[in-house]
């Protein structure tokens, strides 16, 4: 599926409700990437996933839903997404299947 150009790209994750920054940046620059092919991927903390991403329209505006899969300190986690563009910021939320759930916000790379 391809993916409206307002979300294709590399963001830089700036804040999340349930960790901070010395969390989200533990590893690496906590980042989520899209690409226009539908995949994406994001990591923060210890946390690694695979995203499958689709342009939805929710109450008359666009967004980005996506399904992941991957690793938080090398046990299996999977969730869902979704997330808005307002110019250069992103903003959504995180859901781990069965866990935690956190906003988020982010500027383009």
């Amino acid at each position: 599926m391809r993916m409206t150009t307002a979300y294709i790209g590399k963001w830089r994750i700036t804040e999340m409700e349930q960790w901070d920054k010395d969390f989200i940046d533990e590893e690496v620059p906590g980042h989520f990437t899209i690409r226009k092919d539908g995949t994406g991927s994001f990591q923060f903390g210890l946390v690694q996933g695979e995203m499958d991403c689709c342009n939805e329209k929710t109450n008359g505006r666009e967004r980005l839903d996506f399904s992941w899969e991957g690793l938080d300190e090398c046990d299996a986690v999977s969730g869902r997404g979704w997330a808005e563009v307002r110019g250069n910021k992103m903003a959504g939320r995180l859901f781990f299947h069965l866990g935690d759930s956190s906003g988020f916000t982010a500027v383009r790379k």
